[in-house]
């Protein structure tokens, strides 16, 4: 049992409950309720960062191309990208697929969840100034461009479901091997580790900090395993984090969202 922050749908305020990961369950006003049952709101507050190419076979996949224009060499510090507040959305919450696209890439992710300011943190430190973790779905129009702003792709409204809750740091013995698992209608459809990270949480945090302040609130989202899976209108996503739990949302036509259909 541990603690973890949460936001319920309706209310304005941040919350702490007492959470059993193992059992999917969390204690709220002397209730104990699975998650399930709760309807939840994205946890986090500040500004969304993802990180591009930081698993070593996504780097991989590139070949030869990383030493050609644009890159002209593989890179030497994270690329970072913003995930604006109008993509993020809670656990349970709808993903809108926009009219014209058929389908969805799936961006499992684990989040890092900054506690306090943090500016030219060293590696070692770097925990120091992390909350705790929780699960996001970077969630991205399929697209081959790596080199330019993909705005179009990856800012679209409800492209970035987080949740269900931050789990307290001092749950995460090692959040360098924690195992990841997405599934769509219930089949298994990609499986891999943080352990396969370039740049791990704690080197992540401090290159990130080494050009850029992160403040309490932000979440750093360490980055996208390789062949992410696609998904399609009607599709269930379910991303397990070992350890923090699992994050659930349905795809629905945009359309249908906007006309008051059902968005849980």
């Amino acid at each position: 049992m541990f603690k973890a922050q949460y936001k319920l749908q309706g209310r304005l305020i941040t919350e702490e409950a007492t959470v059993d990961v193992h059992n999917s369950t969390v204690q709220i006003n002397n209730s104990t309720l699975h998650l399930e049952l709760v309807k939840w709101d994205a946890p986090v507050s500040g500004t969304v960062y993802g990180t591009l190419l930081n698993y070593k076979e996504t780097l991989a996949a590139l070949g030869d191309s990383v030493n050609e224009s644009p890159y002209k060499a593989p890179p030497k510090a994270p690329i970072l990208y913003i995930k604006p507040a109008n993509t993020v959305i809670g656990y349970g919450t709808a993903i809108p697929l926009p009219a014209s696209i058929e389908l969805l890439e799936i961006g499992a992710t684990l989040g890092i969840v900054i506690g306090q300011t943090a500016t030219n943190v060293k590696k070692e430190d770097a925990l120091d100034y992390v909350v705790g973790y929780t699960i996001a779905n970077d969630v991205t129009v399929p697209h081959e461009s790596l080199f330019r702003p993909a705005v179009k792709h990856r800012a679209r409204d409800g492209f970035c479901p987080i949740g269900p809750w931050v789990l307290e740091k001092v749950a995460i013995t090692n959040p360098d091997n924690l195992s990841l698992r997405v599934y769509i209608n219930g089949e298994l459809v990609q499986e891999n580790t943080t352990s396969n990270l370039i740049r791990g949480v704690s080197e992540l945090i401090s290159d990130v900090t080494e050009f850029m302040t992160l403040y309490a609130g932000d979440v750093l989202l360490v980055g996208v395993p390789e062949n992410p899976p696609l998904a399609r209108a009607g599709d269930k996503i379910r991303i397990e984090i070992d350890h923090v739990g699992f994050l659930e949302n349905v795809i629905v036509p945009e359309h249908e969202i906007l006309s008051g259909g059902d968005v849980q």
